[in-house]
């Protein structure tokens, strides 16, 4: 299934410029943009290498302006704008189609009886990335020109050019650029073609994006050689962009071996899932190639082959909740269990006082243990993961890392967490947002939810019950895990509020109005497995039916479910303007793309429906049109027509889409 559009989105500027492309290496670099070509983000640009894999990364490569003759005219197919709001170049005129090949975008520009084909995508494990030209059809030869604009800044920053003087000079066969003395060197190459250097700062594009997100909305990019190549009909060019000395030039080799590459992850995922055409609509297959770009590589000492999970492009690095939340769908849900494996032990190597890192940084430095759920959500990763493996090696090997983490939620670790007189888990700190609602405006908490948050304590018993399964599997007595699962169990009926026939969203808070706001948090007491011989679920079947009802009317859209009820005095519907204005609105309202998973699932396990379960899957279909095209948003605003904002491709959103569809599909009816 390709996903495409015509002249009727290519040509419209508006239109054009609000989809969004990704293409990326498996090491955490990338390249991105818009159909339009515009630019609109600071982090788009055709070579965003990862230095440090998976992160340090940085913005080379902003774009090519590409302008051809072709009998008597000339055409431009690039588009800028610029301070003040000039647009140049028009270049999306041209296009007469845009589609995806796999993950590969493809352009199709229309001049005359000639049609140009542009294809953008990198090497898998590599900084680099192919730029493709193919002139598929005309009648006499094409004279192609390219202005290469590079850069060497954070992909989060931007820059003024002004007096810096890059070293570029000519190399064999294309142009070497290095931005300063300690800066790492990149080469711009081409197999064939003319190359005239230059060192021309291009000075005030304007990212239309970072205006409405509050952010500095302006750039300057250095134009640092020209290429040039007239080609005859069903000729290529392929201009090579890469931190390699010496990478592969032969465009349509390194294309192929991109196509190679996506065919075996489809056809691994369809072999483990034995899918059939009927079961699978074809747009699951963009979701499966989707979800292979967030696995990244992330060498460690001792070990070079470690890999974990990038929680978002374009601004994400690898987080342990969106990890953990991710990885079932990411790893098991696309028949590739064994990727799994290695970011299992990657997490259990960096576990601290009974906690799992939130964050890596950016840079060699310490890890942050900021996060109450990450921890929690690893039993249900490795359960997931036992599960369709039942790779009990890696069992026994986690196996005393759990148990040291049941230790120190009992005993205490960071924040106050620990395990109260009833049996849940009671964390938080005025100063810290601990949960997955972790929305913080410099000394701001927006939902501080202290206390014991619904979903922490519907984990914890999740996490019991694994553990009292683990420990029968590994020939060990459950005995205590059970007795602890009991207590949470009993624990937990204190959450359930009789007049509203929903669960509170906190308890035992200082801060009593957010107890009792309707939340999507409540959906995890039904979705979570909990499934065991010998324990009950935490809510009874007319109060599980009650929570997936009440959840429905109020959180559920089209596109994932509202953090907070719209009746609510609180409720923001838009997730737009500054820092303030946006984190404000983050989790008072803004749909989050993720939890349409557990809905799903928590529907399931209620209504026994997968047909009906899977309808509310079905948008997201249609989601992949817009955003990033062929991929799923983090968040979307809580009002009608919920348009897609944040990271224009989320992990866990793709994940949990993928998973429960299948989960559906098993799902006796």
């Amino acid at each position: 299934m390709a996903l495409h559009f015509g002249r009727n989105i290519c040509g419209d500027l508006e239109i054009s410029a609000q989809r969004e492309w990704l293409v990326t290496n498996g090491i955490g670099g990338y390249a991105s943009g818009t159909v339009a070509g515009v630019l609109t983000r600071h982090y788009h640009g055709l070579l965003v290498a990862a230095l440090k894999p998976p992160l340090m990364r940085t913005l080379l490569v902003a774009k090519l302006d590409e302008s051809d003759c072709y009998g008597e005219h000339s055409f431009e197919l690039q588009t800028d704008r610029w301070v003040g709001g000039a647009v140049t170049g028009h270049g999306y005129t041209q296009a007469e189609r845009f589609h995806l090949e796999g993950t590969v975008p493809v352009w199709t520009y229309a001049f005359g009886d000639a049609l140009l084909e542009k294809r953008v995508w990198m090497e898998q494990g590599a900084n680099t990335t192919y730029v493709r030209y193919t002139l598929r059809r005309a009648s006499e030869p094409l004279a192609l020109s390219l202005k290469a604009m590079v850069n060497y800044r954070p992909h989060h920053d931007s820059t003024e050019g002004g007096r810096w003087q890059m070293q570029v000079e000519a190399v064999e066969q294309g142009v070497r650029v290095r931005a300063f003395d300690q800066a790492t060197p990149f080469y711009l190459l081409a197999e064939n073609g003319t190359m005239q250097l230059a060192h021309t700062w291009y000075r005030g594009y304007s990212l239309q994006i970072e205006h409405d997100r509050g952010i500095h909305p302006f750039d300057d990019h250095l134009h640092a050689a020209t290429f040039e190549i007239t080609l005859s009909p069903e000729a290529s060019y392929t201009l090579v962009l890469s931190t390699e000395e010496e990478p592969c030039l032969e465009g349509q080799a390194a294309l192929q071996a991109r196509y190679a590459y996506e065919a075996d992850l489809l056809q691994q995922w369809q072999g483990a899932q034995q899918l059939t055409e009927k079961s699978t609509p074809q747009w699951l297959e963009h979701l499966v190639l989707a979800a292979d770009q967030f696995v990244v590589q992330r060498p460690l000492p001792g070990e070079d082959h470690g890999k974990t999970v990038i929680a978002g492009y374009p601004w994400f690095g690898d987080w342990g909740r969106d990890t953990m939340i991710s990885l079932p769908g990411l790893a098991i849900a696309t028949g590739r269990p064994e990727i799994a494996r290695p970011i299992l032990r990657t997490f259990a190597r960096y576990v601290d006082q009974g906690m799992l890192p939130n964050l890596f940084p950016e840079v060699g430095e310490e890890p942050h243990y900021n996060t109450i759920d990450a921890t929690l959500w690893y039993f249900e990763a490795i359960r997931a993961y036992f599960a369709a493996t039942q790779d009990e090696a890696l069992l026994r090997e986690l196996f005393p890392v759990l148990e040291e983490i049941i230790v120190c939620h009992e005993k205490g670790t960071r924040y106050n967490i620990h395990m109260d007189e009833d049996g849940l888990i009671w964390g938080g700190d005025p100063s810290v947002q601990l949960t997955w609602m972790d929305a913080k405006v410099d000394d701001w908490v927006v939902t501080p939810r202290i206390g014991k948050p619904v979903e922490i304590s519907a984990l914890w018993y999740n996490a019991l019950v694994s553990m009292a399964q683990f420990s029968q599997q590994l020939g060990q007595s459950p005995d205590r895990y059970r007795e602890l699962a009991e207590r949470a169990r009993s624990g937990f009926q204190r959450f359930w509020n009789e007049e509203k026939g929903y669960c509170y969203d906190v308890i035992d808070s200082p801060n009593p109005e957010e107890e009792g706001m309707l939340r999507p948090n409540q959906i995890f007491a039904v979705a979570l497995p909990q499934q065991a011989d010998g324990f009950e679920p935490l809510l009874s079947p007319e109060q599980q039916r009650s929570v997936v009802d009440h959840v429905a009317r109020a959180l559920v859209t089209s596109h994932g479910l509202r953090s907070l009820s719209p009746d609510h005095p609180e409720y923001i519907g838009e997730y737009t303007g500054g820092r303030y204005q946006r984190d404000g609105a983050y989790h008072q309202g803004t749909v989050w793309g993720w939890l349409i998973g557990p809905f799903v699932q928590a529907h399931l396990k209620v209504y026994r429906n997968p047909a009906i379960a899977r309808s509310f899957l079905e948008p997201m279909a249609d989601h992949l049109y817009s955003g990033a095209v062929g991929s799923l948003s983090e968040v979307f605003d809580g009002d009608a027509p919920f348009t897609p904002r944040g990271c224009f491709a989320q992990a866990w959103t793709v994940a949990e889409v993928l998973r429960t569809w299948l989960l559906s599909l098993k799902q006796p009816s």
